[in-house]
């Protein structure tokens, strides 16, 4: 289912990347090298097993790279952050507590030699020393954490509900770390500073530096974000599936969330500009390049998948549709990672998008890049269609329908806001937008899921017309 503020320092950071660029008014928590324990030695035997672990498979044993000390205010457990470089090159952190030996209570890992080791999001003493130890953006936090609950079904972080804390917030620790600001903290913020609502704002934020590989150099990015948190909201795929499953119509809601797509399509633009290019034109030779590309990544998939193969002289077809178009859209900041797992709707029908960390292994350069934002359109669409085959829709129309209300609340948004077309044949590009998304979908689930692979292929043959 698929206006940085405070003090300025030098660079600390691996490639170009500078800690200034880092939302951050202290200086980034320091990692220190570490000795082989036999902290290390318990965590390697349950590190694989979590589902947040994303070398599923292998055998090869990660180096703990850095350690980061937390103090705990209360002084009930002893906190660290581990670090490790996997052997793809890739960071993983595994935040830690160590209790008096016996201690009992949610996420004990094990006992070692000082005590008892315990996964830390799940222990309020983590917490509480994030807490302490991050930067905030002026809002003063109160309450308790009473009520700490791990919110399930994440791949790749791991985020913690504080339902007590006042204002409520949730903790999202990152799993996978990357050199340079990570788009979940400075994208919602900007958005936020920037006056637009449908983000959650950032509360507070916490930046780290642990060693490179040459080890001559310290790499420094965020570790985790606190946020709002959105109250009695409910996750949009599941929303779908329900309305689905129930065959309650989708339109109506599907139409907000294209009007809150448009709106914070806008929203980027003003609060992350990445250039001056006229509103109703592509660069020269943009059109070109991007009928390249789309036929490149075609192919790759075609060669791939057999079924994909069968289909390739109508997907060429659709494709070459891009190179007839006077001009595609300039390319902006988009979410880059839209389906329905990304919004929640609130009590209040509001909604709110989420997550615009991008692929958790790409690197900071590769998650600001600006790109076409009809592909966060096509692919909301493609997560309709997900939620259709899952929650059981009973009709065709049901899908098509709440496809057509997002379109059209995208599109209609996008004139009250006065933003240019999307261009000059706007189903035409999203069309092949979608397409490319569904393709690449077909080969993910040929990967990972093969009896999924239904799913995305009868919407590459609607989009093909063979349905």
């Amino acid at each position: 289912m698929t206006a940085d503020e405070g003090e300025r320092r030098p660079s600390d950071g691996e490639g170009g990347e500078d800690v200034t660029a880092i939302s951050t008014t202290r200086r980034p928590v320091t990692g220190r090298p570490v000795p082989d324990d036999d902290v290390l030695d318990l965590l390697w035997t349950w590190i694989p097993r979590q589902r947040w672990y994303p070398a599923k498979g292998t055998d090869a044993r990660a180096d703990r790279v850095a350690t980061v000390d937390l103090v705990d205010p209360a002084r009930e457990a002893a906190v660290q952050l581990h670090i490790f470089r996997l052997p793809s090159g890739a960071l993983l952190q595994v935040p830690t507590t160590i209790r008096a030996a016996g201690h009992q209570g949610p996420g004990v890992v094990g006992q070692v030699t000082s005590g008892t080791l315990v996964d830390g999001p799940q222990d309020p003493a983590f917490v509480r020393a994030w807490l302490a130890a991050a930067d905030d953006d002026g809002v003063r936090l109160g309450g308790d954490l009473t009520g700490l609950r791990i919110l399930g079904g994440e791949q790749s972080n791991t985020s913690v509900v504080l339902p007590e804390l006042r204002p409520p917030a949730i903790l999202k620790v990152f799993r996978g770390l990357t050199a340079g600001p990570n788009p979940d903290v400075d994208v919602p913020l900007a958005l936020a500073r920037s006056g637009w609502s449908g983000v959650p704002r950032p509360l507070a934020w916490l930046a780290g530096t642990w060693p490179n590989e040459n080890e001559e150099s310290q790499g420094v990015g965020h570790l985790g974000v606190l946020s709002e948190l959105v109250q009695g909201a409910q996750d949009g795929f599941e929303l779908a599936c329900a309305y689905a499953g129930e065959g309650r119509d989708l339109a109506g809601p599907a139409h907000a969330l294209g009007r809150t797509m448009a709106q914070m399509h806008h929203a980027l633009r003003v609060a992350l500009p990445v250039g001056d290019l006229p509103a109703t034109r592509a660069p020269l030779g943009a059109v070109a390049e991007v009928a390249r590309l789309l036929r490149e990544r075609a192919a790759a998939a075609a060669a791939e998948v057999p079924a994909l193969a069968e289909r390739w002289p109508d997907i060429e077809r659709v494709l070459t549709t891009v190179g007839a178009m006077s001009a595609v859209p300039p390319v902006q900041r988009v979410h880059g990672d839209f389906h329905l797992g990304q919004v929640l709707r609130s009590a209040d029908a509001t909604w709110y998008v989420l997550d615009f960390e991008g692929e958790p292994q790409a690197s900071a350069s590769e998650k600001a890049r600006p790109d076409l934002a009809l592909r966060d359109v096509a692919g909301m669409l493609r997560s309709i269609d997900y939620a259709a085959a899952v929650g059981g829709a009973a009709s065709e129309e049901w899908t098509a329908s709440a496809r057509r209300a997002l379109v059209e609340g995208y599109r209609s948004e996008s004139h009250r806001l006065g933003d240019a077309p999307t261009d000059g044949s706007p189903g035409g590009l999203l069309r092949v937008l979608e397409l490319d998304k569904a393709v690449y979908e077909v080969v993910y689930e040929s990967r990972n899921r093969p009896d999924w692979v239904p799913i995305p292929l009868a919407g590459v043959d609607r989009l093909l017309g063979r349905g």
